[in-house]
């Protein structure tokens, strides 16, 4: 399977903090344990570039990309640790043409028609929906849906065990970026046990949903 075909059967994409890269093999084991190996390692920290770094080492089955990548700078840094995929919060041009010279699945932050028809011009069918709380939710991938029939959305943002499956009955959402299984917090503490049980949580509502 491709990337986009990975991304879809596992349905979520975990988007994940790292104030250290010594956490990063812990979390990595925490959502594999949990049936998910998938992470997005945001670059808001100083730890996402070794964080990547590790994970694509000593998890060759680990599907880790990057997220937050807002520069070019960022997006060489990235695959040159070994993520395989990138996102973005918003549509940079840059990035997006580095990505697909460098032959890596990128999904920019959309969410105006304008920023759709940007990714369109640059042969993308998959983009990220961002804040997609904060712009509608589901209501507006369903407008979009109906006059971008091509495009499918990742929406992140207000994403969680209460609103996901509703998400991913549509089909235009090919999955779905969250943050509630790999909280600052359960990472700071170590609770990588709690990151385990929230995964499995999830892994399991989304296969009841996708049978």
């Amino acid at each position: 399977m491709n990337f986009f075909e990975i991304l879809e059967s596992r349905g979520l994409a975990p988007v994940v903090k790292l104030k250290s890269s010594s956490s990063a093999l812990p979390l990595a084991e925490a959502l594999l344990a949990g049936g998910l190996p998938v992470a997005e390692i945001t670059f808001r920290t100083d730890a996402a570039e070794e964080s990547i770094r590790l994970i694509s080492r000593e998890y060759s089955e680990m599907l880790v990309g990057a997220g937050t990548v807002v520069n070019l700078e960022q997006a060489k840094r990235a695959i040159g640790a070994g993520a395989k995929f990138l996102v973005s919060p918003g549509y940079n041009q840059k990035v997006v043409e580095y990505a697909i010279e460098a032959g890596i699945p990128v999904l920019p932050g959309c969410c105006t028609p304008t920023e759709i028809l940007s990714a369109m011009e640059m042969g993308l069918n998959v983009v990220k929906f961002f804040p997609a709380n904060v712009f509608g939710g589901l209501n507006t991938i369903k407008t979009y849906a109906s006059v971008f029939p091509s495009i499918r959305f990742m929406p992140t943002g207000g994403v969680g065990i209460d609103n996901l499956l509703e998400y991913l009955a549509h089909p235009a959402v090919i999955a779905v970026g969250g943050s509630w299984m790999v909280k600052d917090s359960y990472i700071d503490e170590g609770n990588f046990g709690k990151i385990t049980e929230l995964t499995r949580q999830a892994v399991k509502a989304i296969a009841n949903i996708r049978k």
